[in-house]
């Protein structure tokens, strides 16, 4: 189930927008400020951000170039409608540029066509020398071919698909194992391990202290 994180300093708007996000089948969070915005974009994993402007501490432009590097795919939803903030918008790397007051079907639907875009695009992860084919699940170390478990595959792909994320034991249950209340965070460790070993990622798939796993690059 994706995770879209709000960043939308009017908490009735904000609660709207989870609500028809809640009702369509996605997980939100919300925030109020630009500064907590660019903390958990970069702390959780969120498969989408949608980003209001006008924001208390840091603009949303500057949330943007903050948040750039974390490959999460961003729509502004902002109050300004000229076509020199709309152009500058998407000139900072968002997907989508959406003008209040808008309706929350139009919302989705632009929220699902960047997703499935965003996706569709990503066929092929790639960090450092290492490979990944998400059509033919086949992962390479340069030119050489590596072999995974379903689940150690799994894992790397979430790691990829997060870069430069604390991705936490518990998050990591659920998303490779859907079903964290059945096995021990013992599972992950083990698995981080191997993957350390067969890719060697030893410098790069970092522990983070009493919380999880992080892969920088």
């Amino acid at each position: 189930m994706p995770t879209i994180l709000i960043v939308e300093d009017d908490q009735t708007i904000s609660k709207l927008i989870s609500a028809s996000l809640s009702i369509s089948g996605y997980d939100s969070i919300a925030c109020y400020n630009g500064k907590e915005a660019v903390r958990l974009a970069k702390d959780q994993a969120v498969d989408l951000i949608l980003l209001d402007i006008m924001l208390p501490e840091m603009d949303g432009f500057a949330v943007m170039e903050a948040i750039r590097d974390i490959g999460v795919p961003v729509i502004f939803l902002t109050a300004m409608g000229d076509v020199s903030d709309r152009v500058k918008g998407l000139k900072s790397g968002a997907e989508d540029y959406i003008v209040k007051p808008f309706e929350p079907l139009e919302l989705l639907a632009r929220i699902e066509i960047v997703l499935r875009r965003y996706h569709r695009d990503r066929r092929v992860l790639d960090f450092k020398d290492i490979h990944v084919n998400l059509e033919e699940r086949s992962v390479r170390k340069g030119e050489e071919i590596i072999e995974l478990t379903p689940k150690e595959y799994d894992l790397l792909v979430l790691f990829l698909k997060h870069p430069n994320v604390a991705l936490t034991r518990d998050k990591i249950l659920d998303d490779v194992w859907e079903c964290s209340a059945m096995l021990e965070t013992r599972t992950v460790d083990n698995h981080v391990q191997r993957l350390r070993k067969k890719l060697g990622l030893e410098d790069c798939l970092k522990t983070v202290f009493k919380v999880g796993y992080r892969l920088e690059g």
